[in-house]
């Protein structure tokens, strides 16, 4: 029962149907790596090149859906290594003073936000998960919000549906976001569209996120982000952060 309940949850936050990896992506989590061989910098498409930048006090971080609840659906190895990733992430994103946001998904009690004509959310009702208050819609430790941060709260897939995203974006004139999450095929596939469609500049961290299906993950990241956002990994963005102190301090 337990089994068949995480799997019902997969499907209804990661869009997911099971709660293993491809043969292939275990492979990749044994080694230290990431699920999927999608994640692999070797195979990302498109990486940040020399024209792109980040504008310091024009660039947001954004860390979507890493809550306990969502975070435990992964095996155990990814969970340990897309945590890493995560942190290292928003550590460099601090030291930089960037605008790190973090959105995250929840209820009220009785998930008054909830349709039953919703066919991924209306099985939430039963579950009990992600509602305010409690240990699983919580932020997950290692990557625990500090002081200065922002937590948007969402009741939709998409980080700027049922938000106020947009207008702490617009506050803060913040003209490119950095971002990554759990799903790729869910929360990031969804903010990627919205924000592209509001001419907001992208990066999309590929080895911090994840998704159940290391094709569905490849595909999005090596041919459908590419049109619309930078696609990077940790280290990538590591060195983009760098060279902006640099410049800054010049």
């Amino acid at each position: 029962m337990h089994r068949i309940a995480c799997s019902l949850l997969l499907i209804v936050f990661m869009t997911l149907s099971e709660t293993e990896l491809h043969a292939a992506g275990m492979q990749d989590v044994q080694k230290g790596g990431l699920p999927g061989p999608a994640v692999s910098s070797a195979q990302t498409a498109v990486l940040i090149s020399p024209e792109f930048s980040i504008p310091k006090a024009r660039t947001a971080v954004l860390i979507m859906d890493y809550e306990n609840d969502i975070v435990s659906m992964l095996p155990a190895g990814v969970q340990t290594a897309i945590l890493e990733k995560a942190s290292t992430i928003l550590k460099a994103s601090r030291q930089a003073h960037l605008l790190i946001i973090y959105v995250v998904v929840r209820f009220r009690d009785g998930y008054p936000e909830i349709n039953q004509q919703n066919r991924l959310f209306s099985t939430l009702k039963d579950s009990g998960r992600f509602r305010e208050g409690t240990f699983g819609a919580e932020i997950h430790e290692k990557v625990a919000p500090q002081p200065g941060d922002i937590i948007i709260t969402k009741r939709r897939v998409g980080a700027f549906l049922t938000t106020d995203l947009e207008t702490i974006l617009r506050s803060h004139n913040i003209s490119t976001l950095v971002l990554f999450g759990i799903s790729t095929s869910g929360v990031v596939l969804s903010t990627v569209r919205t924000a592209a469609d509001m001419d907001y500049k992208l990066a999309v961290i590929s080895d911090a996120c994840a998704d159940r299906d290391a094709e569905v993950h490849r595909v999005l990241m090596d041919k459908v982000f590419p049109w619309q956002a930078a696609v990077v990994n940790t280290p990538d963005f590591l060195n983009a952060v760098r060279a902006m102190e640099d410049k800054q301090s010049q």
